[in-house]
């Protein structure tokens, strides 16, 4: 049987906020999906009864391999839609998620292998992120936060966490796109904003904009 629209949004969500033991509590769920816990409890006891998840009364859901498996094929559909509006339709990185959000429950697998096919069988999406491959499979990426690093350092920006078009845009207009090298030149104690230097032009970011900025050394 096919997976529904809502089950392929909690799939989703477990994909996101799955911690390093496959586990997530429904609490984060219930947050992450505007969803009231009741509803989020009777979602993952459809998903034990499919062996997604394993599921016990107030102890964290555990993300079996076969949910995980799920769940990162609906973020593949997800990502390579993404990646197919830059580089095939020209849309901008901030205009392409409530499409790819529309686009990635259409069930059809030939339809995703084609585009696949098309863009040359991409790693990562146009945000950086990993796409997972036809098994589930998805790249590991030893990446930082920028607010975790330390002045002096020069770092190249590899990707953006859970980003919104607000958040894209800002990017955009200060020209910190992808692939550019970022050097830390000051850190505020009292609020942890952060003076970059990018392409020779100072920038300073909130705390909340380098959180959700992803770098590599």
């Amino acid at each position: 049987m096919k997976t529904t629209l809502t089950e392929e949004n909690y799939l989703k969500a477990l994909f996101h906020l799955v911690d390093s033991e496959n586990k997530v509590t429904i609490n984060e769920l219930s947050k992450f999906l505007s969803v009231k816990m009741p509803s989020v409890n009777n979602m993952m006891k459809k998903f034990a009864d499919k062996n997604w998840v394993i599921y016990e009364t107030y102890k964290p859901l555990i993300v079996t391999e076969k949910g995980w498996r799920e769940a990162a094929l609906v973020v593949r559909k997800h990502r390579l839609t993404e990646m197919f509006l830059v580089k095939k339709m020209n849309f901008g990185w901030e205009n392409v998620h409530e499409i790819a959000e529309q686009l990635e429950h259409v069930h059809s697998t030939v339809f995703f292998d084609k585009m696949d096919e098309i863009l040359d069988h991409p790693k990562f999406d146009p945000h950086g992120e990993p796409i997972p491959d036809k098994d589930g499979n998805i790249i590991s990426q030893d990446l930082q936060k920028l607010s975790s690093c330390n002045v002096g350092e020069t770092v190249v920006f590899t990707s953006v966490t859970l980003s919104d078009d607000s958040f894209l845009n800002y990017l955009t207009e200060r020209n910190l796109l992808l692939n550019k090298k970022i050097k830390i030149l000051k850190i505020e104690s009292f609020d942890k904003s952060v003076t970059v230097e990018v392409d020779g032009k100072q920038e300073i970011l909130s705390r909340k904009a380098t959180d959700k900025i992803l770098v590599k050394k």
